[in-house]
């Protein structure tokens, strides 16, 4: 029972920080219904609990070097893979649009942020 409140609060996370992402990056446009976010959310935990580990032994040499901070181009990785699947999907009632690389790094560190604050809780 645990496992299933912890996927709710990390896809309604990821739904949040995708919708703090829309209203405060430029560059980085969502259209999705109440729906829609929540899938996208759900998306999102389903890439990371998949991708995430892959991406970090992969990408574990520069995770490294930069004190942790590859993680970022791992998380960036992962938004930028979801907004592409997103884009392809037509059940997810809406997409996820990142025009500009700093659009995209200015929302990875939003999801991350948000994403940091409810694996601590």
């Amino acid at each position: 029972m645990h496992w299933i409140a912890k996927l709710i609060l990390l896809t309604a996370g990821n739904a949040f920080a995708l919708w703090l992402a829309n209203r405060w990056v430029p560059g980085f446009v969502l259209t999705a219904p109440l729906l829609g976010l929540m899938l996208l959310g759900l998306m999102l935990v389903i890439l990371n609990f998949i991708l995430k580990p892959i991406l970090t032994l992969i990408f574990g040499p520069v995770i490294v070097i930069t004190l942790g901070l590859g993680l970022i181009i791992v998380n960036a990785l992962i938004l930028w893979f979801a907004a592409s699947l997103s884009q392809r999907l037509d059940f997810i009632h809406g997409s996820i649009t990142i025009q500009t690389i700093p659009a995209l790094i200015f929302a990875t560190l939003i999801v991350s942020i948000i994403n940091f604050i409810i694996h601590l809780a």
